[in-house]
């Protein structure tokens, strides 16, 4: 009898209502950045993120917790704040002790949308933070959905090789009949020795690179394990398991 938990990749928050997430640990995946900068900014010390769906939601909780107010729309930082959505902004001297509070295009919507299907653990993944995912999951037992933040509920490649990199280390361990999750790992093994050769490829690349020079941000969010630490949403906000 097989009694593996089964795993499923959402290639887009326009698919996550086809998905049973009640039962499920659904990992947000926004690679460029925002599930990058959270593993960074925790990685450093930051004593948690809050992530929220609006830059005035974002600057309303931030004053009255003394936090940081940082964001992004359409890959620049968001009119009203003075932080933005790079992993590397988030240095231990800057955020250690601190509480950041995050609003970005995809990723943290994604997470809105996880909750509001009543998701029962919800934790971000990134390249960064790779090898704390896999194991979290490998732990656990139980079902997983991979919920690829995309852009603008479009595919992106970024998600979905982060989630090829999760299948290709976890299959053995769940059942999996679901073909976003087998191209998300043939894709991921194809890729898996050159990411950053093949970033310029990405359309989401030539967004942050060419318009705003963010090559560092490219090469971080890209590479494993640099801010290896796993992010679980409960009670409005990301903290270290």
């Amino acid at each position: 009898m097989n009694n593996k938990p089964t795993l499923y990749t959402s290639l887009s928050p326009a698919l996550l209502n086809l998905y049973d997430l009640n039962n499920s640990v659904v990992v947000i995946i926004d690679v460029f950045r925002a599930t990058s900068t959270i593993a960074s900014a925790l990685y450093n010390g930051a004593k948690c993120v809050i992530p929220v769906d609006s830059v005035p939601k974002a600057i309303e909780i931030s004053r009255s917790i003394g936090g940081i107010a940082a964001g992004e729309r359409d890959g620049k930082i968001a009119d009203g704040l003075e932080h933005g959505n790079s992993p590397l902004e988030y240095t231990r001297e800057f955020v250690e002790g601190r509480t950041l509070v995050l609003t970005t295009t995809n990723g943290t919507r994604l997470l809105h949308m996880a909750l509001e299907r009543g998701a029962e653990t919800i934790i971000s993944g990134s390249f960064p933070n790779l090898s704390a995912v896999v194991d979290y999951l490998a732990s656990k037992g139980k079902n997983v959905v991979l919920g690829c933040a995309g852009w603008k509920d479009r595919f992106n490649l970024e998600d979905t090789l982060f989630a090829g990199a999760v299948i290709h280390r976890l299959k053995k361990h769940f059942t999996i009949h679901c073909d976003s999750s087998l191209m998300a790992e043939q894709m991921y093994t194809k890729h898996k020795n050159n990411l950053i050769d093949f970033a310029p490829k990405l359309t989401h690349y030539h967004r942050l690179v060419e318009r705003f020079g963010l090559i560092d941000d490219i090469r971080y969010c890209l590479t494993p394990d640099l801010a290896n630490v796993l992010p679980e949403y409960k009670e409005g906000r990301l903290t270290c398991v």
